[in-house]
């Protein structure tokens, strides 16, 4: 039966580790799977401070205690690579995410206090996770961010500026006479139009900028720590860009209007600076388009 017991837990689809205390890999049983894990046999009697880098160790150590004091059942998840771990054998060569069971046992083992961590591939659902929140932020034809991410970043901002007073502005801006566009030149050279804003402004803005389709065509820039004299300069630097180019030899000669705000001390919702900005983007428009006006 013993016999029987061992080539069962050998055969267990995922590894599972029996880690002590101090951190030492008293056993390894499962996760044969070359195709999916790393073969582990060679790290038994040795400690997960002189395989793992020494981050990745300490926070292997902590997860442990934590299911040492708790007594139940503790779920992580995290992130390894062969490079990762001195003498893992051979196994998948990229990063692999895993989610990690990890139970105290009632037992002592050699001497200390034990856990079994299960380690269970979770690559493939974690790229699908990344690639379905990926869709629900990001706006379908330009590759920018949509309105739901917008607003969370405004939030996030806004946050920060109550606790740090560090400044954040926004421009919202969109382009001069585009059902005209959509009208004489049809929505296909509309859209891509909007294409080819979107590009312009991921070339022409800073990293830190976030771009995002607020609605048709209408488009938001956040600028972290950025007082909204310095964004005007910025949404300057854009605004001379247009006209743009749709294709090869057809030139579109739409301009863009928009309005700069940032935070004020009275702001409660991040609309409020939204509501500014698109006051100032109506300032333009009444000025005679192609222009930038702050609020």
């Amino acid at each position: 039966m013993q016999q029987q017991l061992m080539s069962i837990l050998s055969s267990l689809p995922d590894p599972a580790f029996i880690l002590t205390r101090s951190g030492r890999y008293a056993a390894i049983f499962g996760g044969k799977d070359l195709r999916h894990y790393h073969d582990g046999s060679g790290l038994v009697g040795r400690s997960i401070f002189d395989v793992l880098k020494e981050d990745k160790a300490q926070w292997f150590a902590g997860e442990i205690e934590k299911a040492l004091e708790s007594g139940v059942l503790h779920i992580v998840e995290y992130e390894l690579s062969g490079s990762d771990v001195n003498g893992a054998g051979d196994g998948p060569s990229h990063s692999i995410w895993f989610e990690g069971r990890v139970q105290a046992l009632d037992f002592q083992v050699e001497g200390e206090a034990a856990v079994v961590w299960v380690a269970s591939n979770i690559t493939d659902k974690n790229e699908v996770q990344q690639e379905l929140r990926q869709l629900s932020e990001t706006d379908a034809l330009t590759g920018l961010y949509n309105r739901r991410k917008l607003i969370e970043t405004l939030d996030q901002r806004l946050a920060i500026f109550k606790r740090e007073k560090s400044q954040t502005s926004v421009l919202v801006f969109d382009l001069d006479n585009f059902k005209r566009l959509n009208d004489e030149m049809g929505h296909q050279a509309g859209d891509a139009a909007l294409v080819e804003i979107a590009r312009l402004c991921r070339q022409h803005l800073r990293q830190s900028d976030v771009i995002a389709r607020f609605g048709g065509d209408e488009f938001v820039i956040v600028m972290p720590d950025t007082h909204r004299c310095d964004a005007l300069e910025i949404s300057e630097r854009l605004r001379v860009h247009v006209p743009i180019v749709l294709r090869e030899n057809l030139r579109c000669d739409a301009t863009i209007s928009g309005g700069v705000s940032d935070f004020s001390g009275p702001d409660r919702l991040s609309s409020d600076i939204l509501r500014r900005a698109d006051e100032g983007l109506y300032l333009s428009k009444r000025a005679g388009r192609d222009r930038v006006s702050v609020l």
